[in-house]
């Protein structure tokens, strides 16, 4: 029999999940990719490991699954049987002629979709075919909730189209406007299912929009980071900033009041890169403090200085930083609308 599980419960689970997929398949590359490219001609295996972090990427839908699975206590049939088909509904295998080519990470929208009902299904069938489930349930997982997400795919991508297509209208706006709502809008895009970084891609963001984006995620970052500081250990406080803050993705869900504050720094940090002329490019657009890859996109379109460096350093790191910790004690501490439960991640 099914188990009992409440809406808000199953929803968590997936969120949390996914966050935790999250930070197995991107954070290695995030930690060491612009390292790894800058040392390519002196360092003889730089080019494996980017390649290898890079692959890791591509399993993120996989892993996701797992993580998802065990968050609902499945079984090692279930688990496997969750993890392929969010592989399969992910949209990340292409085919090419006889073979599979694995291309980016797979809609992450779709991904949660797919893992979402896939769990449903491997639940619903449970042991009813007793010696044979191990046979059967796989089969039916796949079929079904990976078929299923393949159906669905194409219009969860027109989705993500749409809101792309809005966002780049924001790039006609008056800069310094434009500026600030491009770093509210990936500061909330960050921590939502949408990848920022496919959609900056999608849009080729450059410029100032795309130095205002990675401001705003790089605010939001630090500031999740310091609001749940005191109750999460140092490594998953430090992988907000270095890895992704999608990771507090369940989090913020669940706890939707938490955007206002990420917004006000966001947009904050936004409208500063503006003002300063930060830019970037499609490439690096979306991943904000992430790997070093906004503020060294950033300083690829400035002056080689030390001035330069400096500037960098005080709207990548110092600004943010006060900001977060400004904003904890206005929304934590003073109004007490918050508190660092509130991003208490379990991993």
């Amino acid at each position: 029999m099914m188990k009992k599980i409440t809406g808000k419960e199953y929803t968590l689970n997936v969120l949390n999940g996914i966050s935790l997929g999250v930070v197995v398949a991107l954070v290695p590359a995030a930690l060491v990719g612009q390292l790894m490219q800058a040392l390519k001609e002196i360092l003889p295996g730089a080019m494996q490991v980017v390649m290898m972090t890079a692959f890791a990427m591509s399993l993120l839908p996989v892993i996701a699954g797992f993580c998802v699975a065990i968050q609902f206590k499945m079984n090692a049939i279930q688990i496997s049987a969750v993890g392929i088909a969010a592989m399969v509904g992910s949209g990340v295998m292409q085919q090419a002629g006889q073979t599979f080519v694995l291309k980016g990470t797979g809609d992450i929208i779709n991904t949660g979709l797919t893992i979402a009902f896939a769990v449903w299904v491997a639940l619903f069938v449970g042991d009813k075919f007793r010696n044979y489930t191990i046979l059967i349930l796989p089969l039916l997982v796949i079929v079904i909730a990976g078929g299923g997400g393949l159906l669905l795919l194409p219009y969860v991508k027109l989705v993500a189209a749409s809101i792309g297509t809005l966002i780049a209208h924001l790039t006609t706006l008056q800069p310094l406007l434009m500026g600030m709502l491009m770093g509210i809008c990936f500061g909330i895009l960050v921590v939502s299912p949408i990848s920022s970084v496919g959609i900056a891609t999608a849009i080729g963001l450059a410029g100032i929009g795309s130095g205002s984006a990675n401001l705003g995620i790089t605010a939001a970052s630090f500031m999740l980071a310091i609001y749940g500081s005191s109750v999460n250990n140092v490594g998953t406080t430090i992988a907000h900033f270095v890895g992704s803050p999608k990771i507090q993705m369940g989090n913020m869900l669940s706890k939707p009041a938490l955007f206002l504050p990420l917004s006000i720094n966001a947009g904050i940090m936004g409208f500063l890169g503006a003002i300063l002329n930060i830019k970037g490019s499609p490439m690096s657009a979306g991943f904000g403090f992430s790997g070093l890859i906004g503020p060294s996109a950033a300083y690829q379109q400035m002056p080689s200085s030390l001035g330069s460096i400096l500037l960098l350093i005080v709207l990548f790191v110092f600004l943010p930083v006060f900001l977060a910790y400004l904003s904890r004690y206005v929304f934590v501490k003073r109004l007490n609308w918050f508190k660092a439960d509130d991003l208490f991640l379990k991993i």
